[in-house]
Protein backbone atom coordinates (compact mmCIF):
# COMPACT_ATOMS: atom_id res chain seq x y z
CA UNK A 1 0.00 0.00 0.00
CA UNK A 2 0.83 3.65 -0.58
CA UNK A 3 2.21 5.88 2.30
CA UNK A 4 0.74 9.21 1.36
CA UNK A 5 1.75 11.80 3.85
CA UNK A 6 0.09 15.09 5.01
CA UNK A 7 2.00 17.72 3.37
CA UNK A 8 2.29 16.04 -0.43
CA UNK A 9 0.96 16.56 -2.84
CA UNK A 10 -2.26 14.48 -3.75
CA UNK A 11 -2.23 12.25 -7.15
CA UNK A 12 -4.29 13.62 -9.55
CA UNK A 13 -7.43 10.90 -10.04
CA UNK A 14 -9.45 10.92 -12.69
CA UNK A 15 -12.91 8.59 -12.87
CA UNK A 16 -16.18 8.52 -13.89
CA UNK A 17 -19.16 9.80 -11.45
CA UNK A 18 -22.27 8.32 -10.75
CA UNK A 19 -23.49 9.42 -14.12
CA UNK A 20 -20.36 8.58 -16.18
CA UNK A 21 -18.79 12.03 -16.35
CA UNK A 22 -15.39 12.15 -15.80
CA UNK A 23 -13.89 13.99 -12.92
CA UNK A 24 -10.86 14.56 -11.98
CA UNK A 25 -8.76 16.84 -8.68
CA UNK A 26 -7.95 18.96 -11.47
CA UNK A 27 -11.61 20.05 -11.53
CA UNK A 28 -11.40 21.37 -8.16
CA UNK A 29 -8.53 23.68 -8.29
CA UNK A 30 -8.49 26.33 -5.96
CA UNK A 31 -10.84 24.78 -3.93
CA UNK A 32 -10.40 22.51 -0.53
CA UNK A 33 -11.63 18.75 -1.29
CA UNK A 34 -12.85 16.55 0.63
CA UNK A 35 -12.44 12.89 -0.85
CA UNK A 36 -13.12 10.00 1.10
CA UNK A 37 -13.25 6.15 0.38
CA UNK A 38 -15.29 3.82 1.59
CA UNK A 39 -15.32 0.18 1.38
CA UNK A 40 -19.32 0.15 -0.15
CA UNK A 41 -22.90 1.51 -0.59
CA UNK A 42 -25.29 0.95 1.20
CA UNK A 43 -23.91 -0.54 4.08
CA UNK A 44 -24.49 0.25 7.60
CA UNK A 45 -21.00 2.30 8.19
CA UNK A 46 -20.79 3.76 4.73
CA UNK A 47 -24.37 4.85 4.99
CA UNK A 48 -23.86 6.66 8.48
CA UNK A 49 -20.91 8.51 7.00
CA UNK A 50 -22.73 9.47 3.50
CA UNK A 51 -25.54 10.59 5.16
CA UNK A 52 -23.73 12.26 8.44
CA UNK A 53 -21.59 14.23 5.09
CA UNK A 54 -25.29 14.76 3.90
CA UNK A 55 -26.94 16.14 7.14
CA UNK A 56 -24.31 18.68 7.13
CA UNK A 57 -23.04 19.57 3.69
CA UNK A 58 -24.47 23.13 3.50
CA UNK A 59 -22.12 23.94 6.62
CA UNK A 60 -19.34 22.39 4.28
CA UNK A 61 -20.31 24.59 1.22
CA UNK A 62 -20.68 27.43 3.36
CA UNK A 63 -16.67 26.66 4.33
CA UNK A 64 -15.91 26.18 0.67
CA UNK A 65 -15.03 22.34 0.64
CA UNK A 66 -15.94 20.43 -1.93
CA UNK A 67 -17.33 16.09 -1.34
CA UNK A 68 -16.26 13.55 -2.95
CA UNK A 69 -16.80 9.85 -2.02
CA UNK A 70 -14.95 6.98 -3.85
CA UNK A 71 -15.44 3.21 -4.13
CA UNK A 72 -15.03 0.90 -6.30
CA UNK A 73 -18.83 0.31 -6.71
CA UNK A 74 -20.76 0.76 -10.30
CA UNK A 75 -22.08 4.03 -11.15
CA UNK A 76 -25.52 2.38 -11.29
CA UNK A 77 -24.82 1.26 -7.52
CA UNK A 78 -23.77 4.97 -7.09
CA UNK A 79 -27.25 6.39 -8.37
CA UNK A 80 -29.22 3.93 -6.02
CA UNK A 81 -27.34 4.79 -3.23
CA UNK A 82 -27.44 8.70 -4.02
CA UNK A 83 -31.71 8.51 -4.24
CA UNK A 84 -32.02 6.11 -1.51
CA UNK A 85 -30.49 8.74 0.76
CA UNK A 86 -30.68 11.56 -0.93
CA UNK A 87 -26.69 12.42 -1.42
CA UNK A 88 -26.01 15.51 -2.80
CA UNK A 89 -22.28 14.81 -3.58
CA UNK A 90 -20.25 13.28 -5.98
CA UNK A 91 -19.50 9.46 -5.99
CA UNK A 92 -16.72 8.19 -8.19
CA UNK A 93 -17.04 4.42 -9.46
CA UNK A 94 -13.92 3.01 -9.12
CA UNK A 95 -14.18 -0.43 -10.53
CA UNK A 96 -10.63 -0.61 -12.02
CA UNK A 97 -9.17 0.22 -8.55
CA UNK A 98 -7.27 3.38 -10.12
CA UNK A 99 -8.15 5.65 -7.62
CA UNK A 100 -8.23 3.71 -4.62
CA UNK A 101 -4.45 2.34 -5.31
CA UNK A 102 -3.40 6.16 -6.07
CA UNK A 103 -4.28 6.92 -2.91
CA UNK A 104 -3.04 3.43 -0.95
CA UNK A 105 -6.53 2.79 0.32
CA UNK A 106 -7.07 -0.81 -1.05
CA UNK A 107 -5.20 -3.86 1.10
CA UNK A 108 -5.71 -6.27 3.09
CA UNK A 109 -8.72 -6.62 5.44
CA UNK A 110 -10.03 -8.84 8.15
CA UNK A 111 -13.41 -9.07 9.08
CA UNK A 112 -14.78 -11.58 11.55
CA UNK A 113 -12.17 -14.15 10.94
CA UNK A 114 -11.99 -13.61 7.15
CA UNK A 115 -9.26 -11.85 5.42
CA UNK A 116 -9.93 -9.92 2.32
CA UNK A 117 -8.59 -6.85 -0.20
CA UNK A 118 -10.98 -4.28 0.11
CA UNK A 119 -10.89 0.22 0.65
CA UNK A 120 -9.75 1.17 4.22
CA UNK A 121 -12.07 3.58 5.00
CA UNK A 122 -10.14 6.88 4.67
CA UNK A 123 -10.43 10.51 4.18
CA UNK A 124 -8.00 13.02 2.12
CA UNK A 125 -8.63 16.73 3.07
CA UNK A 126 -6.81 18.26 -0.28
CA UNK A 127 -6.34 22.06 0.03
CA UNK A 128 -6.53 24.54 -2.81
CA UNK A 129 -2.94 23.95 -3.71
CA UNK A 130 -3.27 20.35 -4.44
CA UNK A 131 -1.62 19.36 -1.31
CA UNK A 132 -2.60 16.84 1.63
CA UNK A 133 -3.30 19.10 4.61
CA UNK A 134 -4.61 16.23 6.43
CA UNK A 135 -5.62 12.36 6.33
CA UNK A 136 -8.46 10.80 8.40
CA UNK A 137 -7.88 7.49 9.33
CA UNK A 138 -11.00 5.44 10.38
CA UNK A 139 -13.20 8.31 10.70
CA UNK A 140 -16.06 8.07 12.87
CA UNK A 141 -18.59 7.46 10.50
CA UNK A 142 -21.47 8.95 12.55
CA UNK A 143 -19.57 12.11 13.24
CA UNK A 144 -17.21 12.69 10.12
CA UNK A 145 -18.16 16.19 9.12
CA UNK A 146 -17.82 17.31 13.13
CA UNK A 147 -13.76 15.55 12.51
CA UNK A 148 -13.16 17.36 8.96
CA UNK A 149 -14.30 20.87 10.56
CA UNK A 150 -12.29 20.17 13.76
CA UNK A 151 -8.91 19.70 11.65
CA UNK A 152 -10.06 22.50 8.49
CA UNK A 153 -11.59 25.24 11.26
Amino acid sequence: MKNLKEGSKAPVFKGPDQHGNVVSLTDFKGKRVVLYFYPKDDTPGCTAQACNLRDNYDALLEKGYIVVGVSTDSEQSHQKFIKKFDLPFTLLADENRKIVNQYGVWGEKQMMGRVYDGIHRTTFLIDEKGVIAHIIKKPDTKNHTEEILALWE
